[in-house]
């Protein structure tokens, strides 16, 4: 299972410049959470705080009983291990192969042979679908497979947390789809924590199990996808809607004057009645059930007397339309080899990852 984040009271600045303060939220184990924001929020400098390569002003970051703010340099060295990063560009090394990239991580943190690391990085290769392009330098591929070989390095150390800054970027609308299916599977047979930072609503709907939003130099808000797909925040709505009423402007904020003409325009039409939690993206098929989901379940279920009644409504109608799509789920649709698994999907299960968390 994953490793929980626990973000307590992180503040950075760049000089007399403050990106965000007094940010506190919990990334749940083994759960995927998704960070919103408008362009200079400050999104891409939280995950370099999270994973130790930013110091922040203030705060403190616990994984796995080390500070990633405050710790001496070699513990911190020591817990990066547990991360898989994909950055925006893929970060890889321009004068390396992908292969040389991906392999980069084992021939640094391990003594493996080079026989098993080429094995490891031609499964991970296989996995993100760049086989045949192993040789090419970054400079000779697009940017969507510079972004899918970065992938496929921040998983060659089997990472109990994936961080994920933009992955969408340079990515065409359906690419994105086969990456957002490729971390849910990811998540659903490892069980790994995963930080995503997107502006893609897309993404922001449909994957996670939680989600933030960084605006104003402060937390906004974060929890459950239910919650926030169900809020009255007007910068979460105004957000999740691509509006452009609302307190996001051009820049960051609206000024007064922008609010006052909008006030005169008269008020946006509320919304009534039940409120849509739009339906999540599920493993595919052959692989498991993600436990993520029920544990995210029971948090929002102990949750629901604190919502207003219409997100009320909307979300005990989602837990009842996903406890009833589960139960179809679970039932096996092909015969069962002697392990209880169809022969079908057993190609589609991931062994490729090495051990496998309990």
């Amino acid at each position: 299972m994953g490793i929980a984040v626990e973000v307590e009271g992180l503040t950075k600045s760049f000089g007399r410049q403050t990106i965000w303060q007094d940010v506190t939220l919990n990334l749940p184990p083994g759960e995927i959470s998704v960070m919103l924001g408008p362009s200079g929020t400050g999104k891409t400098v939280f995950l370099k705080a999270i994973v130790g390569l930013l110091r922040p002003d203030r705060g403190r970051v616990l994984v796995n009983g080390v500070d990633m703010a405050n710790s001496p340099e070699r513990d911190i060295f020591e817990a990066r291990k547990l991360f898989g990063l994909l950055f925006q560009d893929g970060a890889l090394f321009g004068s390396m192969s992908l292969f040389d990239n991906i392999a980069f991580p084992l021939r640094e943190h391990t003594r493996k042979k080079e026989s098993e690391i080429r094995r490891i990085v031609m499964e991970r290769i296989e996995l993100v679908g760049l086989v045949g392009a192993e040789g090419k330098l970054p400079g000779e591929i697009s940017g969507g497979m510079r972004k899918r070989a970065g992938l496929a390095r921040a998983l060659v150390l089997d990472p109990q947390i994936i961080l994920c800054d933009e992955p969408d970027s340079g990515l065409d609308p359906v690419r994105t789809t086969f990456l957002s299916q490729l971390l849910v599977d990811l998540n659903a047979e490892l069980d790994a924590t995963i930080l995503i930072v997107t502006h893609n609503l897309e993404i922001a709907r449909t994957v996670p199990d939680n989600m933030g939003m960084l605006f104003l130099r402060r937390l906004v808000t974060f929890g459950p996808r239910e919650v926030l797909l169900t809020s009255d925040e007007p910068v979460v709505e105004q957000f999740l809607g691509g509006r452009m009423a609302g307190p996001i402007g051009m820049s960051e904020e609206k000024d007064q004057a922008a609010l006052d003409r909008e006030a005169l325009a008269g008020p946006l039409p509320e919304r009534t009645g039940a409120r849509e939690v739009v339906p999540q993206m599920r493993p595919s098929a052959g692989l498991p059930e993600r436990q993520a989901v029920r544990r995210r379940r029971e948090r929002v279920r102990g949750l629901l007397h604190t919502l207003p009644p219409a997100a009320r409504a909307a979300v005990e109608a989602d837990l009842r339309a996903e406890d009833r799509d589960t139960a179809v789920y679970a039932v096996p649709h092909a015969p069962k080899d002697g392990r209880g698994t169809p022969p079908t999907a057993r190609t589609a299960l991931l062994p490729r990852f090495g051990r496998r968390r309990p």
